[in-house]
């Protein structure tokens, strides 16, 4: 049995039902309307068959089976992707939902995990040895994807990147071989990874530096948001102990039961406050927050790393206009129009996420990673949330113009938070040769751009 694909290739899912058995997942299978659901709302593909191997040598496998029928293939770990990219329409996907295993050298204070396992379980079980890794600001995400993309999450100003943590990897090149880098082995590929997204291969397990951390002080603090409140937020996250960090979300409060109902709807700084350090010393530095305004609701307590990600949410898949983008300060002006554009958007929610960088990210030189944006100050997240497919061009447009009003010196671009907006913006996350260097880097380890449903960066001719 074979199934036609968008592209007029063949799926050969008989081979594969031969090969990988119950490991296959085919459209009349029960499984296969949740296995083909990524996070995003609004995205209906639907592949040929979907594969969940159990450990590289499976993953080559499929890799081959791809390259030598021209396959569409999609690689899936926690299905985050903004533009869907961990499904297709008629291919193949590489789901590694099934790898999850982790080896925890607890002396050598380092972790080897398979690239299936969630940020959210990865941080439980280092954590009950008192490690963290800084992960991104969401458990659900899987390890692969944020870390190929760079990483930026909690604990960004005290441990840097994901992948300034990240020590080795094993990863499925397009030709189907099974290569371990690090620093000596194959380094222009471990190069390309740390930041440069699945352009290279399937990454299937990673190993990574722990770091010593047995609790901190987190949790949400709200504050009204005004123009004021807003650039004194920013102001004080600059000023603050690099073992802060803050992730401040500008929007109209949600009808939380622990907001009295006249703030409803009014807009709030929902900012997710996280100090990597005892609690005698995280009081003193979230001081200056407690002080911009009287807090509407205050969650900020001592407890482990874990406790920073919120329970799964099986069922939230939101339809959202969203950019990602950079920029250098956030004062009165800036903070200005930020309340001017929410309240003029039409969506059911939209929402401007503030997270000020520095510290550990930006000590590592630019050119050390693919990721390139070491010395961007602040990243500024835009969001439209909406119900009805068909009003995505009002939130776009809505989406658009505000990136022009906010824009400053900063083009970039975290590649990890783009959605399918072409490839001027993919190389906007790749300023200073970083882009060229990764096209060569591409053209060695995957000159047919098998995997190209990412954010692409094509092979250099």
């Amino acid at each position: 049995m074979t199934t036609a694909s968008s592209d007029q290739t063949l799926v050969p899912v008989a081979q594969l039902l031969s090969e990988f058995g119950e490991q296959v997942i085919t459209p009349d299978d029960p499984r296969y309307d949740p296995a083909r659901t990524v996070y995003q709302g609004g995205i209906d593909r639907r592949p040929a068959a979907i594969v969940r191997p159990r450990d590289a040598a499976q993953v080559s496998r499929v890799v081959s089976i791809a390259r030598e029928h021209d396959l569409e293939l999609a690689v899936r770990g926690g299905g985050h992707s903004n533009a869907g990219y961990g499904v297709c329409d008629g291919g193949l996907v590489l789901d590694l939902n099934d790898m999850r295993e982790i080896d925890i050298d607890v002396e050598g204070r380092t972790a080897w995990v398979q690239a299936g396992m969630s940020a959210g379980a990865y941080t439980e079980a280092v954590g009950a040895h008192g490690f963290v890794t800084g992960f991104g600001d969401t458990g659900t995400v899987g390890v692969g994807g944020i870390t190929l993309g760079g990483g930026i999450g909690f604990l960004v100003r005290k441990y840097g990147l994901t992948i300034d943590a990240l020590l080795a990897a094993e990863i499925v090149t397009a030709d189907g071989q099974i290569l371990h880098t690090d620093a000596d082995t194959h380094p222009d590929l471990f190069w390309a990874i740390r930041g440069g997204g699945g352009n290279f291969g399937v990454a299937t397990r990673f190993k990574f530096r722990l770091h010593e951390l047995e609790s901190i002080v987190g949790g949400m603090l709200i504050l009204p948001a005004t123009a004021e409140t807003i650039e004194a937020f920013a102001a004080a996250s600059e000023a603050a102990p690099l073992e802060l960090t803050t992730i401040g979300n500008i929007m109209p409060a949600p009808p939380m039961p622990f907001l009295p109902p006249e703030q409803h709807g009014q807009l709030i700084i929902m900012a997710m406050m996280c100090y990597a350090g005892g609690a005698e010393d995280g009081e003193r530095a979230l001081a200056p927050f407690r002080a911009i305004a009287t807090p509407l609701a205050d969650m900020v307590q001592p407890m482990p790393y874990s406790g920073m990600f919120p329970p799964d949410e099986d069922d939230f898949r939101p339809i959202a206009s969203s950019r990602t983008m950079f920029i250098d300060r956030i004062d009165r002006a800036t903070a200005e129009t930020i309340v001017e554009r929410i309240q003029a958007s039409t969506a059911s929610m939209a929402a401007t996420q503030v997270r000020v960088l520095g510290g550990a990210m930006a000590d590592v030189p630019a050119d050390a990673t693919a990721f390139a944006l070491r010395q961007s100050r602040i990243m500024v997240n835009l969001a439209a949330i909406y119900e009805d497919l068909g009003e995505a061009p009002v939130h776009d447009a809505w989406v658009d113009d505000y990136v022009v009003a906010l824009r400053q010196s900063d083009h970039g671009a975290y590649v990890n938070f783009l959605g399918d907006e072409g490839e001027a913006r993919v190389r906007a996350a790749y300023p200073g040769g970083a882009w060229e260097r990764l096209t060569k880097i591409k053209a060695v380890y995957d000159p047919t751009n098998l995997f190209r449903l990412n954010q692409n960066i094509p092979p250099a001719s």
